[in-house]
């Protein structure tokens, strides 16, 4: 026997090295589990995006000194209910005017829409805040 059989005996016999199996089996589960962490990240990113809303301001227009028409675009899973807030500012980004629009479930994906914003003091932008489902 070389002294290497000898060590390989001695640690065998004392429980010092791990068998060939055991090796296995280890690298199975960490394999396992990086599988499964990688399913429940891809479901989470999914599912978060099919119930997400994205909104977009397209124009605005000051129809006079106390209203603001804010024209703005809304992408959504058809048949949700969103609500979106509107917000007009004067010249020093103070807020003039607020509305919160209900919008009704619809069959389209993106639609397109048009609301008025009544101000207290002449605004110089329109846009939407925030969208959020109902």
């Amino acid at each position: 026997m070389t002294l290497t059989d000898v060590d390989r005996k001695l640690a065998e016999r004392y429980g010092r090295t791990r068998s060939t199996a055991s090796r296995r089996m280890t690298w199975v589960i960490v394999g396992l589990i990086a599988v499964a962490a990688t399913g429940l990240l891809g479901w989470s990113t999914v599912s978060n995006a099919i119930d997400s809303v994205d909104a977009d301001s397209t124009g605005f227009s000051v129809v006079d000194q106390h209203t603001v028409e804010v024209r703005f675009q809304v992408s959504m899973r058809p048949d949700t209910k969103v609500a979106c807030a509107l917000e007009a500012q004067d010249p020093d980004h103070g807020i003039v005017g607020f509305k919160v629009v209900e919008l009704a479930s619809s069959d389209d994906h993106t639609r397109s829409l048009t609301e008025r914003i009544p101000t207290t003091a002449e605004a110089t932008t329109g846009f939407v805040r925030s969208c959020w489902i109902l």
